[in-house]
């Protein structure tokens, strides 16, 4: 941001070279992850027909990152962060590769005789890579800043082009599954295979951009002396120590682990909205074209005055706009309010990243990212298991509708107890930084 008497510069963070390039091998790497995670749920519930695999898909990526976490943040705090950059997304890629093999002559005996098995084996080790990408990059992107007035302009465009990437990936994989059955009068597996071969393309393409940004030195740590284990619990006592971001990442992650349906999505599509994989692609892509239409609003009218109450508002959106996704049985009427979902979240995430930010020292974001991850990165993966489980008890609908209740319940709490969060004001004083 810039002081109170300069003009308000909404492409500031996109003149710095690296940050281009950072974003740039970013919009790769999520095309390329939103992509694989579209096929996959539409290659598991082609084979399994069950809702509890798909939330199963979540659950085997969501562990392994937990398990990460915390240690991965002690590393991005002590190795330097391109290096562990570089090292997660080579997992990535390798990761991709292997489910492009089992689509193909070569590797489908896997499938053919370990059935799901060889798939969850590749989600859960890029769970692994997830794990030690997370904090390294949150932590890395502000040191290819010159300096901290662009802060929140690069978390707006950050999460921007995030969000853009999310709409394009859901899109072409969905839309090449389905383009590869019809016209080339393939197989399901021709059309996997053709997605999962984009998808690998895109993560090299994705790990090569990372290798052209300059590497920074790690910050000082201000004569922190700690213990690995120490070290490794330090970001779990700064998160709860600061009553705003504790309650900001609590809001957000009771808020998506009640109120995603995005892992039953391909149910909906099949059964219920019958619109197939390229409806099914459009359905994954609406809360992503919300999210990233909004981010880019906030790039031009950054979200200051009245925050918390906007917050509040905005997951309490979320979660009606949920309950009605779920009782609606027109397909238009499901991607707006799909699409509605998207701008709400995309509020909560700019609010929360900015905080994040704001509040912590650069030589702790990757610990305290880290926690960050666990509260939220792997919130969807567990919602997606938490929806896969509860729709196989109580049905599709009523699982969803539940979720969103459950959140309105969750924004209820949370305004009652956390005043601090309600009253939170992100408009700078006058002559100060924002």
């Amino acid at each position: 941001m810039t002081t109170s008497a300069q003009p308000h510069d909404p492409y500031a963070a996109l003149r710095i070279p690296d940050f281009r390039r950072l974003i740039s091998a970013r919009v790769c790497l999520v095309i390329a992850t939103q992509m694989q995670a579209v096929v996959v749920g539409w290659q598991m519930y082609q084979l399994t027909k069950d809702p509890l695999a798909l939330g199963l898909i979540g659950l085997a990526e969501a562990i392994p990152s937990i398990v990460v976490s915390l240690y991965a943040g002690h590393v991005a705090d002590s190795v330097p962060r391109k290096r562990i950059i570089i090292t997660a997304l080579t997992v990535f890629m390798l990761c991709s590769l292997a489910l492009f093999l089992f689509t193909r002559p070569s590797g489908a005996w896997a499938l053919t005789q370990y059935h799901t098995l060889p798939i969850y084996a590749v989600i859960f080790v890029s769970g692994i890579a997830r794990g030690f990408l997370g904090p390294a990059l949150f932590s890395f992107m502000p040191q290819l800043l010159p300096n901290r007035k662009l802060l929140a302009n690069a978390i707006t465009w950050n999460s921007a082009t995030w969000q853009a990437s999310s709409v394009l990936g859901p899109v072409i994989g969905g839309w090449i599954v389905a383009q590869s059955l019809f016209h080339l009068g393939g197989t399901a597996m021709t059309g996997l295979s053709t997605a999962y071969g984009v998808d690998l393309a895109l993560t090299v393409v994705s790990l090569l951009l990372f290798t052209t940004i300059g590497s920074r030195p790690l910050p000082a740590r201000e004569g922190e002396v700690l213990s690995l284990k120490e070290s490794v619990l330090s970001g779990i006592r700064f998160i709860f120590s600061n009553q705003i971001v504790l309650a900001a990442l609590s809001l957000d992650l009771f808020a998506v682990l009640f109120g995603g349906a995005v892992a039953l999505l391909p149910i909906f599509a099949d059964e219920i909205l019958k619109v197939g994989p390229n409806g099914f692609g459009m359905l994954r892509t609406a809360p992503a074209v919300g999210s990233v239409l909004m981010a880019v609003l906030l790039t031009y009218f950054p979200l200051r005055r009245h925050a918390g109450r906007k917050l509040l508002w905005a997951v309490a959106g979320f979660g009606a706009a949920t309950i009605l996704f779920a009782l609606s049985r027109n397909f238009f009427a499901s991607l707006l309010l799909l699409f509605m979902t998207g701008v709400f979240d995309s509020v909560s995430v700019i609010v929360r990243s900015t905080l994040i930010h704001t509040y912590t020292p650069e030589y702790m974001k990757g610990r305290v990212s880290a926690v960050n991850n666990i509260f939220i990165g792997s919130s969807n993966e567990i919602g997606s298991f938490e929806s896969g489980s509860v729709a196989k008890l109580m049905g599709v609908v009523p699982s969803v509708v539940f979720g969103g209740a459950m959140t309105l319940v969750v924004v209820a709490v949370t305004a009652w107890r956390a005043k601090k969060l309600r009253v939170l004001d992100l408009t700078p004083k006058e002559g100060a930084v924002a």
